[in-house]
C-alpha cells in the first residue's frame, strides 16, 4: 500500500485526473474503499477485477457521473466531484466516454450518432463543417461510407466502432472504456485494441479502460491496476502484473478459481442427482 501512495504522489503532477480518498456506498453496501489514483497524462491505464469489484463505479466518477459518498476527484488539478450538473457539462466536452453496450441511439443514423453530442454542446450554423467532421471520426475508426446506415444494420463490431467514433466526436482529452472488448470475437476484439491504441499514439489521448480481457489488457496497457473488495490491490505495467505475487491476483489473469472454490462446485448436489428426479415432484 505504501508503495502505491509513493507512485501516485510521484506521478501527481502528471495527473490529468486524480482522485483522492475516494469511497463509495449503495446503502450499507461499500464498492470503493479509500481508492487514490492519479492517471497519467497520454498513458493508458486499464483497470482490471472480479465482476462486481466497483471497476465501473470507478470510471464513472472519473466523469462524476456517480459522485463519491466521501472523497474528491480532479480533473486537471480543479476538483470537479463538488461541481453542479451545469458546471460539470462543460468539463465533460473533455471526456469521451464508449459505453459496453455501444449505447448508440436505434432510431439515429451513424452520421446522427456521431452528431449527438455536438448538438448537446455546440450551436451547429454550418452543416458542412460537422459533415466533414462526422467524416474525419469515421475515417478514424476506419467507417467512412457509413453514415446513413443505422445501428441494426451493423455488426457488433461495426457498432462499437461507431460509438467510439461518437465518443471522440468532441476532441476529448481522456477517453473512458467500459469493457470495450466484451461480446466480440478475437479478431474484432483486436481491431478495437489496435484502435484504443491508435488513438492514444496519435492523438496523445489519455485512456482508462476497463476490461476482463486480459490479452487486450496486456496489449494495450502503460499501466494495470487491479480492483479486489473495493481496494486496489495491484498496480504497475503488464509484466509486473503478470509476475505479481499476490495469488490473488494470479487466480485472475490466469483465470483459475481457488482450491476452495473448486472444491465445492465439485462437492455439490452431484451425488444427489440420481436421487431425486422432477417426476418425483408430482403428486
Amino acid at each position: 500500500m505504501k508503495k502505491n501512495t509513493e507512485k501516485n504522489a510521484a506521478n501527481a503532477a502528471d495527473g490529468v485526473v486524480v482522485i483522492k480518498n475516494l469511497t463509495k456506498k449503495f446503502g450499507n453496501n461499500i464498492v470503493l474503499d479509500d481508492v487514490s489514483l492519479v492517471i497519467e497524462k497520454g498513458k493508458t491505464t486499464v483497470v482490471i477485477g472480479p465482476s462486481g469489484c466497483g471497476k465501473t463505479v470507478l470510471i464513472k466518477h472519473l466523469i462524476v457521473l456517480l459522485r463519491p459518498s466521501s472523497g474528491e476527484v480532479y480533473f486537471k488539478k480543479r476538483r470537479i466531484d463538488n461541481l453542479s450538473e451545469y458546471e460539470l457539462n462543460r468539463i465533460r466536452t473533455h471526456y469521451g466516454f464508449l459505453f459496453q453496450s455501444g449505447a448508440l441511439f436505434d432510431s439515429l443514423s451513424v452520421a446522427e450518432n456521431i452528431m449527438f453530442p455536438i448538438r448537446q454542446h455546440y450551436k451547429i450554423t454550418k452543416r458542412s463543417g460537422v459533415e466533414e467532421l462526422v467524416k474525419i471520426k469515421l475515417m478514424m475508426v476506419g467507417l467512412d461510407g457509413f453514415q446513413h446506415y443505422y445501428p441494426a444494420n451493423l455488426s457488433g463490431g461495426q457498432r462499437k466502432r461507431v460509438a467510439l467514433a461518437r465518443a471522440i466526436a468532441l476532441n476529448p482529452e481522456v477517453v473512458l472504456y467500459d469493457e470495450p472488448t466484451t461480446g466480440l470475437d478475437p479478431i474484432r476484439a483486436d481491431v478495437i485494441n489496435e484502435l484504443i491504441l491508435k488513438l492514444q499514439r496519435g492523438l496523445g489521448l489519455t485512456s482508462v479502460v476497463v476490461t476482463h480481457d486480459m490479452t487486450s489488457a496486456y496489449k494495450i496497457a502503460d499501466r494495470i491496476i487491479m480492483l479486489h473488495d473495493g481496494k486496489i490491490i495491484a498496480d504497475g505495467n503488464p509484466e509486473h502484473i503478470r509476475n505479481h505475487p499476490n495469488p490473488v491476483v494470479q487466480q485472475f489473469i490466469n483465470g483459475r478459481l481457488s482450491e476452495e472454490d473448486l472444491a465445492v462446485l465439485r462437492r455439490s448436489g452431484v451425488d444427489l442427482q440420481t436421487r431425486l428426479t422432477p417426476r418425483d415432484s408430482e403428486q
